[in-house]
């Protein structure tokens, strides 16, 4: 089957089409004409949108749904069918299902159901066996069956030794290690910042220093071993200081952002919203102009939805109690554009991929289709209605959004939205 995408600007500075408007043809998920007017013939599947753009996929380095294990918060049959409508063609897949995914097989099976949908998966493999943080999984294995990196979703790595022997062990196959940057015993049993806000309304609070003293230690790490490490949702101004430094040291080390820590800080708690509560928490404004300028500059290398569908027995509880996540990738196009220009947030959604190795799409004849469409004019209020996830745990409700998705297009396939 052929399609054929009408009048649309292209924006992809690697393409001799950037910021142009060309019509683009593309058959059995190659693109294989672009031009001005192409006319269709009977074959021929014509799309024409107003103000419509074209870009890469957008890439988003760290998902949760739930299945397998945990299918009442999502499917991954329609929590891919939501990445791609939210414009993401590829996503890191979290390693906290049940099972966790800490062997090949598991990690085959993860692959096997995710085939033939428009968003490609590629599961991130638990470090330790059961992420329990003892035994180290079988890394190569896993790298073998499809897994793309391997770290404990939401856990550090506490023995020291084992973080040094996996940067070791995965520099024979180029594997990366994901180290998420909290010290537990230093968190406790906070369960948002520590600073004023907690004080006043009386929540207990994590430090800044939970995160610092973290990075610290596994950057530390790396020097000593080499290979590759990526600190998955910096939240904090000390840990982005630290990370910057070890860049310039030449250390291989990359990191993310999360979407909240980019949009709140942590008086939006004072309403006790559990949607507001993530992990690691939302900290203070001071850190968030920091998370923004250092994505800007490029010390950040990627942004993270954060999205993990929440079911509503977890949810709506006191803050104390409820579970930690909120859903972020069918707002997260909408929400970065009310705050970056349009070219800033394109690279965002896009760049990361060079620090996973996965290969960089162009827009241009020969080349595969690996394709996000949006008009980025549209304002709009979010609402229930624009949520197509199964859970509803949104901290982005009620906010004013500015730029839409209209689809994407990867595996020689499209999906669009209604």
């Amino acid at each position: 089957m052929k399609i054929l995408l009408k009048n649309a600007t292209i924006l992809n500075s690697q393409s001799p089409h950037h910021s142009t408007n060309q019509d683009i043809l593309i058959s059995a998920g190659i693109i294989t004409k672009i031009a001005e007017n192409i006319q269709a013939d009977k074959e021929t599947e014509v799309h024409a949108f107003e103000n419509l753009h074209v870009s890469c996929g957008w890439f988003d380095s760290g998902v949760s749904f739930g299945e397998p294990g945990y299918e009442e918060r999502e499917t991954l049959s329609n929590g891919l069918e939501v990445a791609a409508r939210s414009g993401f063609t590829k996503i890191l897949l979290n390693s906290n299902t049940h099972p966790i995914p800490d062997s090949k097989s598991i990690i085959g099976h993860l692959i096997k159901m995710s085939k033939g949908l428009t968003t490609t998966l590629y599961p991130i493999g638990a470090l330790t066996v059961e992420s329990k943080g003892d035994q180290m999984a079988s890394l190569y294995d896993m790298f073998s069956g499809g897994s793309i990196a391997f770290g404990d979703h939401k856990f550090s790595v506490k023995r020291a030794n084992l973080l040094k022997i996996a940067l070791q062990y995965c520099q024979s196959f180029e594997g990366m290690v994901i180290s998420h940057p909290i010290d537990n015993e230093l968190a406790g049993k906070g369960v948002m910042h520590e600073g004023i806000t907690s004080t006043r309304i009386g929540l207990k609070g994590i430090p800044s220093m939970a995160e610092s003293v973290q990075i610290a230690r596994d950057l530390e790490i790396l020097k000593y071993s080499g290979g590759k490490l990526h600190i998955p949702n910096i939240s904090t101004e000390a840990g982005l200081d630290l990370i910057r430094k070890a860049k310039k040291q030449g250390l291989n080390v990359s990191c993310s952002v999360g979407l909240p820590h980019l949009i709140f800080d942590d008086n939006e708690l004072e309403g006790f919203d559990p949607n507001f509560k993530v992990f690691p928490p939302i900290r203070s404004k001071a850190d968030q102009q920091a998370l923004r300028a250092g994505l800007l500059e490029g010390s950040i290398d990627m942004i993270s939805s954060m999205h993990e569908p929440m079911n509503i027995e977890y949810k709506k509880l006191e803050f104390e109690n409820a579970a930690a996540g909120s859903l972020g990738l069918e707002s997260c196009f909408g929400v970065l554009n009310k705050v970056f220009p349009l070219d800033k947030v394109l690279s965002f959604l896009t760049r990361g991929v060079k620090c996973f190795n996965i290969p960089t799409p162009t827009i241009a004849v020969g080349a595969t289709a690996d394709l996000t469409l949006f008009n980025p004019e549209i304002s709009y209020r979010y609402s229930e209605d624009d949520l197509k996830s199964t859970s509803k745990n949104s901290p982005y409700l009620g906010s004013e959004l500015q730029g839409k998705v209209l689809g994407s297009f990867n595996n020689g396939l499209l999906t669009l939205n209604d």
